[in-house]
């Protein structure tokens, strides 16, 4: 059996005093889409940082491509090739749409590009010459993502990528994400929106207080809804 491209063993990440992940375990193998859902406050922004080495676990492993990259900064666990894309869009809000993206395709080799860019957003080719600051929500999502992936990341983190988004512009951003699946993007993705997981994830991890409460394929979460509704106060 192939070795998963991330590894996250028996983390335990804490803000001062307050211990938030208990002995997280997941893995994620190349190509695959993984959703980790939960409530508000479950642990799933704060599994993202501690694999971005934004907020360090106190102990356990993270291995990427067999590397261990738990307590390596977050500017060097990016240049093995994870992005993250917060839920704040930490987007350069003086800079234009393709001025942000080129200061990202500096530090990239190869690959993806502004056309790249462009042909998986096309609502960003327009606005190319508009100052970020000037953009919707939405758009700055897309924004976001697309000057992300400039990096040509082998593992793309998105926390809550449709969170606070009009309908409309959840359907667009779902498009992008299903258009980089079907590329073999590797995908991590946060949100407690079951409707969108179902319709892209190809596994999922279910988080409650810190602790991951339930794993398995998307179709076996579909078929057990007393699993939504214990954790996700959901039906399907």
């Amino acid at each position: 059996m192939k070795n998963p491209l991330l590894a996250v063993n028996n983390i335990h990440t804490y803000y001062d005093r307050s211990h938030i992940l208990q002995g997280i375990n997941l893995e994620i193998y190349s190509g695959e889409v993984v959703i980790l859902i939960g409530r508000q406050g479950a642990g799933k922004t704060t599994t993202l940082l501690s694999i971005m080495g934004i907020q360090p676990s106190k102990n356990g492993s993270i291995l990427f491509a067999g590397k261990e990259i738990a307590g390596k900064p977050s500017w060097e666990i990016a240049r093995l090739g994870i992005g993250l894309i917060p839920e704040n869009r930490r987007i350069f809000p003086d800079l234009t749409v393709a001025e942000n993206l080129e200061v990202a395709m500096k530090s990239a080799i190869g690959g993806y590009n502004k056309r790249s860019a462009y042909g998986d957003f096309p609502e960003l080719y327009p606005l190319r010459d508009r100052p970020a600051q000037n953009l919707s929500g939405g758009e700055q999502q897309m924004l976001t993502i697309a000057r992300t992936l400039m990096g040509n990341p082998k593992l793309l983190l998105m926390d809550e990528p449709t969170e606070g988004l009009a309908p409309l512009l959840v359907k667009r951003i779902a498009e992008s994400m299903v258009r980089l699946r079907d590329r073999g993007q590797t995908l991590l993705i946060t949100g407690h929106n079951i409707t969108f997981a179902f319709d892209l994830g190809d596994r999922a991890y279910i988080i409650d207080t810190g602790t991951i409460e339930w794993s398995g394929e998307m179709k076996q979460l579909r078929e057990q809804p007393e699993i939504l509704e214990r954790y996700l106060a959901l039906s399907n």
